[in-house]
C-alpha cells in the first residue's frame, strides 16, 4: 500500500514567526534564541517577519504566546528558556506548568508551538542542550507552520452561484 504522504516541508520563506524567550536562566535562554535566529535565516525565514519578546521566566511563557496567537499575525511561535532543578518541589511546578499552558495555547489557538523549555538537572547540561534546542525549535517550527497550512481543506470558492436558485426573495413568501 502507497498511502498519500506529505512531506516535511522546511521552508521558511514568507512565515511570519513568533519566539518568547524567558529571561530567568538568561545565558541559556540567549543561546538558545541566537541558534533559534540563525537557524531560521538558514531556513528562509526573513528577519523582519520574526518577532521576539522577553518575559521574566518559563511560567509567564503561556500568557505571552496566548497574546501573540490572538494576534493572528504568526504562523508559529516558538518558547525558548531553561528550569534548572533546585532544591525544592517547584521545579516540578514551573516545568509542568509550563509544559501544559503552551500546549493548551497551541490547541485552542490553533497554532503550532515548538516548546524550547529545557528542564534540566545542572546549568551545564542546559549549556551543551541549548544550541541544538534552538536549532531544533526553529526547525519545528518552520515545518509545523507549512503542515497546518498544507492541511487546510480547500475551498469552494471557485464555484459560481446563481443567486436566483440559492436564495428566497423575502418578498415571495
Amino acid at each position: 500500500m502507497k498511502p498519500y504522504t506529505l512531506e516535511p516541508n522546511r521552508n521558511g520563506e514568507g512565515l511570519h514567526i513568533g519566539i518568547v524567550c524567558g529571561r530567568f536562566n538568561e545565558e541559556i535562554g540567549y543561546a538558545e534564541l541566537n541558534a533559534c535566529l540563525d537557524e531560521l535565516g538558514e531556513l528562509g525565514v526573513d528577519e523582519s517577519q520574526i518577532m521576539v519578546v522577553t518575559v521574566p521566566g518559563a511560567l509567564e511563557m503561556g500568557l505571552a504566546l496566548q497574546q501573540m496567537a490572538l494576534s493572528y499575525e504568526f504562523d508559529a511561535l516558538i518558547a525558548l528558556g531553561a528550569v534548572i532543578r533546585g532544591e525544592t518541589y517547584h521545579f516540578e511546578v514551573v516545568s509542568n506548568e509550563s509544559a501544559a499552558a503552551i500546549t493548551r495555547v497551541g490547541l485552542d489557538m490553533n497554532i503550532p508551538i515548538a516548546n524550547g523549555i529545557l528542564t534540566c538537572e545542572t546549568d551545564e547540561q542546559a549549556q551543551e542542550r541549548a544550541e541544538t534546542k534552538g536549532r531544533d525549535c526553529a526547525v519545528c517550527a518552520v515545518e509545523m507552520a507549512n503542515l497546518v497550512e498544507a492541511l487546510i481543506p480547500e475551498s469552494d470558492d471557485d464555484e459560481e452561484y446563481d443567486d436566483d436558485d440559492d436564495y428566497e426573495d423575502e418578498d415571495e413568501e
